[in-house]
């Protein structure tokens, strides 16, 4: 509690190493609110700027907080093979409208080991003819491999795109058995 009784928001954030490289995890009261691969020097201190500005208040480093404890335990089972769902609670703040109603969608529609495309992601949320919107939004998912948008594929039988490289999709992709595994 602050001075005026009112809770503080708490930001607390922690590096994971994964199959696909480093993972850094944000959580709040709430629940895992960020995921961001490739989480180098440059682009944790890009990502803790940007959850200072969107959340008001300094994140903090927080390897052993409980906030992050399941997140961490589900990331690491998950890459082990051993986890196939995340059963977590989800801060959707940094989210809003159609992408937030597309994500929720994935997040609860699309399970382990399936693909869905882009055209029928839009028409599950009542936008047929939506796909490029659905494409931004999976472009805009703060909660990536956690609401699995790597799971989102072209209608044609390509891969689409990603954020976190397509050699991360392809070995996400490869880990849930939807794809060989990438020979290198």
């Amino acid at each position: 509690m602050d001075s005026h009784g009112q809770d503080e928001q708490q930001v607390v954030w922690a590096v994971v190493g994964t199959g696909i490289g480093p993972l850094m995890l944000a959580a709040t009261r709430a629940g895992l609110v960020n995921v961001v691969f490739h989480a180098t020097d440059a682009v944790r201190e890009r990502t803790l700027e940007r959850l200072a500005a969107r959340l008001g208040t300094e994140p903090v480093e927080a390897l052993d907080s409980p906030l992050l404890a399941e997140a961490i335990r589900q990331i690491e089972a998950y890459f082990a093979g051993e986890r196939h769902d995340f059963d977590l609670p989800l801060d959707w703040s940094l989210i809003s409208g159609f992408n937030r109603q597309v994500l929720r969608e994935l997040a609860s529609g699309v399970p382990y080991g399936t693909v869905v495309g882009y055209g029928d992601l839009a028409g599950r949320v009542g936008q047929p003819g939506g796909a490029q919107a659905v494409g931004a939004a999976m472009g805009s998912n703060p909660l990536p491999v956690v609401v699995p948008c790597h799971r989102v594929v072209e209608s044609d039988g390509g891969i689409g795109g990603f954020g976190g490289g397509l050699e991360a999709k392809r070995k996400l992709l490869a880990l849930e058995g939807v794809l060989p595994e990438p020979l290198f």
